[in-house]
């Protein structure tokens, strides 16, 4: 009983910190701070009740809705293969093979077709809020990738709160000036194509461009050495990928 107590008193103290921050603002921010507030807010308070979840919890509840591909079955399979130490491999609803590949407890990695990945992160966003962010890529001639973010209950959050999509000219070379040619290359660029990678060490986000691959080999092998070689690297910075 001392305990729960204990617990109820620091969630109670968390409360009207958040409350009083709230209405302690300048006129000026209040309309953006208090978004921000009511927003760590409500993430605390669904923590409150998923606090002791891993991802292997959130990865089986995570909603059809959501990852149409993969059922609860699938899901609950593939957490049991590996805790036996097994290959989890399942059959998803188009009968295609998919394997769980990495799971932690803060990261999941899985091959949900020939095609497609999926990647899940909880990220520290206030005391013990964290947030889930969902990095979904489907590969052709390239690849690209789409990030939505989450509560621990999987209510959608909005992803502008979490991050800014890098432009095209983050991954090239500065040059002191773009010749004929080079604008010529890079209108043939014109479909923006990104692969985003989530790491399982850290809550870093990297970035490749994969446009190039989508063009001739002759205009992909001009455009090359027009860009940076190191990918581009997020870091989760105070709740954001900066």
């Amino acid at each position: 009983m001392k305990g729960g107590c204990r617990c109820e008193s620091a969630s109670t103290l968390n409360y009207f910190v958040l409350s009083k921050q709230i209405c302690t603002f300048g006129h000026s921010n209040r309309k953006k701070k208090m978004k921000q507030i009511l927003t760590i807010l409500i993430l605390w308070i669904c923590t409150m009740s998923a606090s002791a979840q891993e991802m292997k919890t959130i990865f089986v509840n995570l909603p059809d809705s959501i990852e149409p591909l993969l059922t609860k079955v699938n899901k609950e399979d593939c957490v049991d293969f590996l805790d036996s130490g097994m290959k989890a491999v399942v059959k998803n609803r188009f009968d295609r093979s998919a394997e769980l590949k990495v799971l932690t407890s803060d990261y999941l990695q899985m091959q949900l077709s020939d095609v497609s990945t999926l990647e899940l992160k909880l990220l520290p966003l206030k005391d013990s809020v964290r947030v889930i962010c969902m990095v979904k890529t489907v590969c052709a001639s390239a690849c690209d990738s789409d990030i939505r973010f989450f509560d621990t209950k999987w209510n959608e959050l909005d992803a502008s709160d979490f991050l800014k999509y890098p432009v095209e000219d983050a991954f090239y070379l500065p040059l002191d000036s773009l010749t004929d040619d080079v604008q010529e290359l890079r209108a043939k660029a014109d479909i923006s194509l990104m692969k985003a990678t989530l790491s399982a060490d850290d809550t870093s986000l990297t970035w490749e461009y994969t446009t190039p691959l989508t063009l001739h080999k002759d205009d992909c092998e001009k455009l090359i050495p027009l860009l940076r070689k190191e990918p581009l690297i997020m870091q989760w910075v105070e709740g954001r990928f900066e």
